[in-house]
């Protein structure tokens, strides 16, 4: 299945990952069906954000709050390598938790898509649409 993520999601991402190294950035994919067309920034709560990443969690909670009541679908989450490559890392594999959800990395100036799958990561093709 390809996603399509629209020209302003890629923008914010690589926004947000220049502002926050050398530390990694983090948020929420929003959106619905095959489609992401919002990044939702979050705070980076992780004791180590120069290499790890964790999600406020009151940004998570409130935004599947948003879905129950007609919001956009919580697609999944991203976060930068501001010192890797644009894959998931080892710590990546350690946290991930099989839920099908599109995990985006940032790294080197550019953004991938990856499914979060019961056996490990797999590349997800992308489209980038207007917008």
């Amino acid at each position: 299945m390809t996603i399509t993520v629209t020209s302003g999601v890629t923008a914010t991402l690589l926004r947000e990952a220049a502002e926050a190294s050398p530390h990694e950035c983090c948020g929420l994919l929003l959106g619905q069906g095959g489609t992401v067309n919002a990044a939702q920034p979050a705070a980076n709560v992780h004791p180590d954000p120069a290499s790890h990443f964790e999600i406020d969690p009151a940004a998570l909670i409130a935004a599947h709050r948003a879905a129950r009541v007609g919001g956009p679908e919580v697609l999944g989450y991203y976060h930068s390598h501001p010192n890797g490559r644009a894959e998931p890392s080892a710590t990546d594999q350690v946290q991930a938790s099989g839920d099908g959800r599109i995990w985006a990395i940032i790294a080197q100036g550019g953004v991938t898509l990856w499914r979060d799958a019961p056996h490990g990561f797999e590349a997800l093709p992308t489209r980038v649409a207007p917008g």
